[in-house]
Parts: C-alpha cells; structure tokens; sequence
C-alpha cells in the first residue's frame, strides 16, 4: 500500500477507535465542520472513509469556497451563506499565500505575516460569524443531536459549535499560530528550545538565536490576542459566558496532528495527542506511463 494511503488508513482507524462506542448503535452521527483550502484536502479523505465504515458524515459547507463542494456523494452536505464572492475569497487568500514568499529581514518578516494573519482571519470570522448566527441552522444541529464534532480548530468555529451542542471534539489539524496548541494541551514549550514559527531555527540554536525565539515568544503574547478576540467575543455571545480561544481548544478529547517527528523538532505531547503523518494535501492520480 503507497504511504500516504496508508497514512489516511492509519488516521482513519484511529477515529475509528474513538467512535468504536458507537459501532453497535448503527454507527455514529459526526458533524464535520472543516477549514476552506488546502486544510479541505487533508480532511476531506478521513471524512469519506468514515462514512464508507457506516458513520453518518454530515459537513458544514460554505456558500462560497475554494475546494469543499456543495454536493457529495459520500456524505450529507449542509451549506450556509456567507456575504462575499468567490471572486473576492481567491484575491483574498492569493494575497495571502504571496506574503509567503517575500524575502526580507525576520522583523519585516514578523510584521507582514502578523498584517496577512490579520487580514485572512477577519476574512474567516465573517464566515464563522454567518454561521453561528444561522438560527435556523444551529438549532437543526441541535436537535440532531451529533455524538462528537470533527474539525480543523485554526479559526475557533468548530470548538465554539462543539461547546454549544455539548458534544465531544476531535481535531484535525498541522499546527497553531503563537503556539497556542502547545499551550491549550499543557505541553512544555520553553523559548529557549522550541523554535518559534517564521524563524527557521532548529531545535538546536546558537544564543542569539535563542535571544531571537525568546523576543518573538514575547512578541506573541502581544500580537496573537488581537486576532482570536474577535472570535471570542463571539464564543461569549452563543455560549453566554466568558471563555478564551486556549479554554475553548483545551477542552478537545482528541487532538490528530497531521505531522511526525521525522519532519519536525522532537516536542513533548500529551497522550490525547496522536500524530498521523504528513497528510498535508490532496491525492493526485498516478502519471501515466507514457
């Protein structure tokens, strides 16, 4: 079996076990609620396989997106409006992807990325601002009373849903910005020793490269607060109480990190986390022999 199908398999029979609960009951109720993009992608194979194993897959979808469509053959899809185009979303998130690529000094690094971030985040919280409000919508998820939520966390929707229908949560996701992942889970994460995103540092760094993790970790508890307040602003009006984005990711049963060691800088991790490999894309056809 090629890698990468065998990486889906593995993440597919770790969900699996997690529902296993549910198997006898005629399989379980799964509410998706995924992130637009290349996040899609990653997601959208475990979503089938789940439903081929007789869970009942049902995917919250945007009107306007870039890949999640609003037709599935493999799943029941549930689409709610949001208030801008589809010409507007691909400008939006090439800009985006572009700021990526611009070589620069690090502060200049650190400020354009921190101005990009704002901007997709802004962009999204409309998205997950039009759906919390969806009256109708959210009290139909309520009443088909779903036994766990899947979702990619990055922007906050699917834990704030999760906590509204009080169900249990499982993410899907590569990673998170300021390192809120490793804080939401408890995870040690000294400055001195974990690198700090954008920098391209090792786990093994000279002293002024450590001075440089160290700044930009204290830069993060500065700047990383203007882009999760408006979500939960948010949170505190559906939910009717006063919660943080780090309370609303801590309460994750499960947390499936799309990437291994073999990659990245070896991290302490805590058992409710279980890395799944680089499922970092969609799958593409075999080239043909010609």
């Amino acid at each position: 079996m090629p890698l990468p199908f065998l990486r889906f398999y593995q993440c597919a029979v770790i969900f699996l076990l997690l529902t296993s609960s549910l198997i006898f009951a005629d399989g379980g109720k799964i509410l998706v609620i995924p992130q637009d993009g290349s996040h899609w992608l990653s997601m959208r194979p475990l979503v089938e396989k789940l439903q081929q194993n007789g869970h009942e897959a049902v995917v919250l979808v945007p009107s306007t997106s870039l890949y999640m469509k609003q037709e599935h053959q493999n799943y029941t899809v549930k689409v709610y409006p949001i208030p801008y185009a589809h010409e507007h979303l691909t400008l939006t998130l090439k800009s985006f992807i572009n700021d990526h690529f611009i070589e620069q000094s690090v502060l200049n690094i650190i400020i354009t990325m921190y101005q990009s971030m704002l901007k997709i985040f802004m962009f999204f919280f409309t998205n997950c601002k039009s759906l919390l409000h969806n009256k109708d919508l959210m009290q139909e998820l309520r009443e088909s009373k779903f036994d766990v939520v899947l979702t990619d966390p990055v922007l906050i929707c699917g834990p704030i849903i999760a906590e509204y229908l009080s169900v249990p949560s499982v993410y899907f996701l590569r990673g998170f910005p300021c390192g809120m992942d490793f804080e939401a889970t408890q995870c040690p994460n000294p400055p001195s020793y974990v690198p700090r995103l954008f920098l391209n540092n090792s786990d093994r760094m000279t002293f002024v490269q450590r001075l440089k993790n160290l700044l930009v970790r204290i830069l993060e508890l500065i700047y990383c607060q203007p882009l999760f307040r408006p979500f939960e602003e948010l949170a505190r009006e559906i939910l009717q109480q006063k919660v943080t984005a780090t309370d609303l990711l801590s309460r994750a049963s499960v947390w499936l990190i799309r990437y291994d060691f073999a990659l990245e800088f070896p991290r302490p991790v805590m058992p409710n986390m279980v890395f799944i490999g680089g499922i970092n894309c969609g799958q593409k056809k075999k080239l043909s022999q010609v």
